[in-house]
């Protein structure tokens, strides 16, 4: 018997102009608590890279790759196929789902205990880092018996609801890992932020969003789930292979220190990613979702998707660039990362290029086509050990930030590929951002040959960037100012 959840899952029964509001606001909301979490892990990514060497960074780097590796076998696309689903949920699929990953969980965990050895032989891991492993390694059960209440505040658009436990656990993980590395207690310091703010993400999330977890499983509702859950997580692990393996590889052939440099490179370019484009990707796959028989809207809802991205995504990178060697230069104690400014130059080209590109992968799968993005999955993941181990080997970290940067290049192929679905108007949604971004640079480049390295000057440069920016962006797009003010309406 498959007893209806509608009561908890109330979205079929939306018109587009309610899903419409609901995704606006909900992004709204989103952007605006984000923007307070995203401050508070920028904000500690400074103090930890100020407290730790790059070789601890560097081995929190390592480990958290090799957790994140291991969290694609936990969900075979779970969460994927119950936000994209068309027809009402089922009680019997949220618990077969909940009975099930926490089968994959607990055989992952087993898996990471026998197989310590090897790991720490690999990546040359001290107690330290095993402990860090096992505590990564457990945050998975931890996030994965928040999956199901995720999936109906994310169906149902609630995101007010939904960024609650995230906040917490941001201020608990960052406050805790900061404190206590200022404290010396080094690579620790992420071991016990990490187990602590999973177990009380956890209780939060129970809270917001009721739900009674109950071991059952129905081979049916397995099988439907996966018609599309399959190929969405197959998508999911050649992402990983691209990413997390290799960063496990680079891992290897770099070593903790200089793979620590990359990391720190890495986590700033795709800093404005984080910071903007996530929330917004959080919002619009159950939106789109919802949208996708309605390819009008849909084209509207994403060429206005991502133009904001862009708008926000490629400006930010023009202000981290200029101020990154200023701040490396009167930081104390960071002129060690300086190494890793040519990296961080050529890999915001990646993140400019993500933009982009994931806002329309991100469409496909709305909108069923998964099997076309497994395509563009397998061209990219080719690309990836093609170019990015052979440039890494022979020119180090700057060798492969290049790589990376080399297969973003190929990306394009996406835009080709979505419009024989949805039109969308890239000259408005991509050109003005870059119009925006060049204004943007221009006045920094004055501003700052007027002014001497100081911290005076990266306060200037930030309270001119930010008047240019709104300026310009009223000049060139003065709609953005209305559409961003009726987002907020009640």
């Amino acid at each position: 018997m498959t007893e209806s959840v509608e009561q908890l899952d109330p979205t079929q029964e939306l018109s587009t102009d309610i899903i419409k509001k609901r995704a606006a606001k909900g992004a709204a909301i989103l952007t605006g608590r984000n923007i307070l979490v995203q401050l508070i892990s920028f904000v500690s990514l400074g103090l930890l890279t100020v407290f730790l060497s790059p070789a601890e960074f560097g081995l929190f780097y390592i480990v958290s790759a090799v957790k994140n590796f291991l969290a694609y076998f936990a969900d075979i696309g779970f969460a994927g196929a119950l936000i994209q689903k068309k027809e009402k949920l089922t009680n019997e699929e949220l618990k077969t789902v909940f009975t099930s990953q926490q089968v994959l969980v607990l055989i992952i965990l087993f898996v990471v205990f026998i197989a310590t050895p090897f790991i720490q032989n690999v990546y040359k891991l001290n107690q330290e880092g095993i402990y860090l492993l096992w505590a990564l390694s457990l945050s998975l059960l931890l996030s994965s018996l928040k999956t199901v209440p995720t999936v109906l505040m994310e169906r149902r658009l609630e995101f007010n609801k939904w960024v609650i436990p995230q906040i917490i656990e941001a201020i608990i993980f960052n406050g805790t890992a900061v404190y206590l590395a200022w404290q010396g207690y080094g690579v620790t310091s992420y071991t016990i932020a990490i187990l602590l703010s999973g177990t009380i993400g956890l209780v939060i999330t129970y809270l917001v969003q009721p739900w009674l977890p109950k071991v059952a499983f129905s081979l049916s509702a397995f099988r439907s789930i996966l018609k599309f859950g399959f190929p969405y997580q197959v998508n999911t692990i050649l992402a990983m292979i691209k990413d997390d393996g290799m960063t496990l590889f680079l891992g290897g052939v770099l070593g903790p220190s200089s793979f620590g440099v990359l990391g720190w490179a890495q986590k700033w370019a795709y800093a404005p990613l984080r910071f903007f484009m996530d929330q917004v990707i959080k919002v619009t796959f159950p939106a789109f979702s919802r949208m996708q028989d309605n390819k009008d809207e849909l084209s509207k809802a994403v060429t206005k998707t991502i133009f904001f991205v862009c708008l926000l995504v490629f400006p930010s990178l023009v202000m981290l660039l200029y101020l990154a060697p200023i701040l490396v230069e009167i930081i104390p104690k960071y002129e060690k990362w300086e190494p890793g400014l040519l990296a961080l130059t050529i890999l915001s080209i990646t993140c400019a290029l993500a933009a982009i590109t994931t806002p329309l992968t991100n469409t496909l799968n709305a909108i069923g086509k998964i099997g076309i993005t497994f395509k563009l999955m397998v061209m990219w993941t080719v690309l990836t050990w093609l170019f990015v181990p052979f440039l890494a080997i022979n020119f180090g970290i700057n060798g492969a930030a290049a790589g990376f940067t080399l297969v973003g290049l190929s990306s394009f192929v996406a835009l080709f590929v979505v419009s024989k679905y949805i039109s969308i108007d890239y000259l408005n949604c991509v050109g003005k951002p870059i119009i925006v971004s060049l204004i943007l640079g221009l006045v920094l480049y004055i501003v700052g040959g007027l002014l001497t390295p100081s911290i005076f000057e990266v306060i200037m440069l930030i309270g001119v960037g930010g008047i240019t920016y709104l300026l310009v962006v009223y000049v060139v797009e003065p709609s953005t100012f209305k559409m961003v003010g009726n987002m907020f309406k009640k």
